[in-house]
C-alpha cells in the first residue's frame, strides 16, 4: 500500500514538471516573438537609449513589461484554439504514448496562468510600467531608479484604492445588502466584480470592433493584393501616371526659382508621394502573372466573404438554439474531458473550422479597433511609435484577446465551455444579455457585409467604366443606364 501511495505522489510529480516545462517552453516563445514585435514598431534606439543611465534602465523595464503583457496576449488568444486542437488530437489518437502529455490537467492549467496573468498585467504591470515611465522621483528625495520606484508604487497604490472604491460604490447600487455583508470581502467578492466587468467591457468592445472590422478586411485585404481592373489597359495608366510624376520631380526641383512653387512645396510634395505609390503599385499590377492578377485577387475575396457568412449564419443558429435548449448558454467546467467527444457536430474538419474561424474574428477586431476613429491614433508604426503609445497598445490588446474566448463561447462559435476563472463571470448566467448580444451582433455584421459588398460592386464597376474621371460637382447617380453601357460597349470595341 506505500509502495502504490509513493508511485502516485512520484506520477504526480512528474505530470506537474511535465506541464510546467511545456508551460515554460510556450511563453518563451511567445516572449521571444512579441520582443521582436515591439522592437519592430518602437522607436530607434535613440528613444531608448539615452546619454542618462537612469532613464535607459527605465525604458528597457518598460519594454519587458510591455513584452510580458503581448505574450499573455498571445496566449489568450491560442487559449481556444490549442484547447480544440488538442481534444481532436486525443480523438485521433487515443492510445498513443507520445500524445499522453496533452491531457486537461495541462489545458486546464493554462487557462488558470492566462487568466491569473492577464489580471496581473491589467491591473499592476501596465499601470506600474507607466506611473515608472512618467516619475521622476518626489520632491526632496535622493534621484535615481528606486527614486521612480516608489513613487510609480505610491501611485499604483493610490489607483488601486480608487478602482476598489469605484467597484465598491457601483456593487452597493446594484446590490446594498451583499455590499454591506462583504466590505472587507475583497478576495472572494471585489476581485472577482471588477473582473466580470473587466470582461463585459473587453466582450462589448468586441461587439462593436468586430463587425466593422469584418468590413474592413476585404479593403484592407485587397490593398496588399493585385486587384484585377475591367476593361483597363495597364500599360497606358501607367505611362501617364509616369508622365505625371516626371512633371512633379521638375516642378520640384525648380521650386527654388519660382515663389509660387515655393508656397505651395509641401502640397506638391504630398501629390508626389500620392503618385509615386500609385505608380509602384501599376508596375506591381503589370508585371504579376495572369493567375496571380486573375484568379488570386477573387479567390481571397471568396474566403473572406465565406468566412464572413459563416460566422453570421453560426450566431443565427445560436440564437435559435438559445431560445430551445438552456445548454446553449455559455458556462464554467471544472474538468475539460479531453478526449472524449469532438465539439463539433461535423468532427476534425467542423474543429479545424472553429479554430479558423476564431482567429479570424480576432483579426477582424484588431482591425476594427484601430480603424475606429476613436483609437486610429494607437496605430503602431514601424520604428516610430513612442514607449507610452506602446503601453497603450499593449493594454487594449489584452482587453481584446482575453475577452475573445468568452466572446466566441457566448456567439456559439464553439462549443468549448470556459474553464477556470473564465466561467465565473456574473452576467454569462443572464438569458437576456447573451440573447441581445447575439442579436446585436448578428444585426451588425450582416449590415456591414451588405454594405460593404454592394459599395464594392458600385466601385468596381464605377472605375471600370471610367465615371470616376467625372468632375465632382457631376453626381455619378445622375448618369444614365444607357450611357453607362454605351461607355462599356466602346470600351471593348
Amino acid at each position: 500500500m506505500e509502495t502504490d501511495d509513493v508511485s502516485v505522489r512520484e506520477q504526480l510529480f512528474h505530470n506537474r514538471v511535465r506541464e510546467t516545462i511545456i508551460c515554460v517552453l510556450l511563453f518563451t516563445c511567445l516572449y521571444i516573438l512579441s520582443y521582436l514585435i515591439l522592437t519592430h514598431f518602437k522607436k530607434a534606439e535613440s528613444e531608448f537609449v539615452t546619454d542618462d543611465i537612469e532613464d535607459a534602465t527605465v525604458n528597457k523595464i518598460a519594454l519587458w513589461l510591455c513584452t510580458f503583457t503581448l505574450s499573455v496576449a498571445v496566449c489568450a488568444v491560442l487559449l481556444l484554439p490549442i484547447s480544440i486542437l488538442s481534444n481532436e488530437v486525443l480523438l485521433t489518437f487515443p492510445h498513443s504514448y507520445y500524445m499522453q502529455w496533452l491531457n486537461g490537467s495541462l489545458i486546464h492549467g493554462l487557462w488558470n496562468l492566462v487568466f491569473l496573468f492577464s489580471n496581473l498585467s491589467l491591473f499592476f504591470l501596465m499601470p506600474f510600467a507607466y506611473f515608472f515611465t512618467e516619475s521622476e522621483g518626489f520632491a526632496g528625495s535622493k534621484k535615481g531608479v528606486m527614486a521612480r520606484v516608489y513613487e510609480a508604487v505610491v501611485l499604483l497604490l493610490l489607483l488601486a484604492l480608487l478602482v476598489l472604491g469605484i467597484v465598491w460604490v457601483a456593487s452597493a447600487l446594484l446590490h446594498d445588502n451583499i455590499a454591506r455583508k462583504s466590505l472587507y470581502d475583497l478576495w472572494e467578492y471585489y476581485l472577482p466584480y471588477l473582473y466580470s466587468g473587466i470582461s463585459l467591457f473587453g466582450v462589448l468592445l468586441l461587439l462593436l470592433c468586430t463587425p466593422f472590422g469584418l468590413s474592413r478586411m476585404f479593403s484592407v485585404t485587397g490593398s496588399l493584393l493585385v486587384k484585377p481592373r475591367l476593361l483597363e489597359d495597364v500599360d497606358e495608366t501607367l505611362n501617364c501616371t509616369t508622365f505625371e510624376e516626371d512633371s512633379l520631380s521638375r516642378k520640384l526641383k525648380c521650386g527654388s526659382t519660382s515663389c509660387w512653387v515655393k508656397l505651395n512645396m509641401d502640397a506638391m510634395k504630398k501629390e508626389h508621394q500620392t503618385v509615386r505609390i500609385k505608380r509602384i503599385a501599376l508596375e506591381m499590377r503589370r508585371r504579376a502573372s495572369p493567375w496571380q492578377r486573375n484568379l488570386g485577387y477573387p479567390l481571397v475575396m471568396l474566403g473572406l466573404l465565406a468566412l464572413t457568412v459563416m460566422c453570421v449564419l453560426m450566431v443565427c443558429f445560436n440564437v435559435f438554439e438559445l431560445l430551445l435548449y438552456e445548454t446553449a448558454m455559455p458556462r464554467g467546467m471544472e474538468d475539460p474531458h479531453l478526449g472524449m467527444a469532438s465539439f463539433s457536430m461535423f468532427g476534425s474538419l467542423g474543429a479545424a473550422v472553429q479554430v479558423v474561424l476564431i482567429l479570424y474574428l480576432m483579426v477582424s477586431s484588431v482591425v476594427g479597433f484601430y480603424s475606429s476613429p476613436l483609437f486610429i491614433s494607437l496605430l503602431p508604426r514601424a520604428q516610430d511609435t513612442n514607449l507610452t503609445q506602446i503601453i497603450a497598445n499593449c493594454v487594449s490588446l489584452l482587453i481584446l484577446s482575453s475577452a475573445l474566448p468568452v466572446f466566441s463561447r457566448t456567439l456559439g462559435i464553439t462549443r468549448f465551455d470556459l474553464l477556470g476563472d473564465f466561467g465565473r463571470y456574473n452576467w454569462l448566467g443572464n438569458f437576456y444579455i447573451v440573447f441581445l448580444y447575439n442579436m446585436m451582433f448578428a444585426g451588425l455584421a450582416s449590415a456591414s457585409l451588405i454594405k460593404t459588398v454592394t459599395w464594392a460592386v458600385q466601385r468596381e464597376l464605377i472605375r471600370a467604366f471610367g465615371l470616376h474621371r467625372l468632375p465632382s460637382t457631376v453626381s455619378r447617380s445622375t448618369v444614365p443606364f444607357r450611357l453607362l453601357l454605351a461607355s462599356g460597349l466602346s470600351k471593348i470595341q
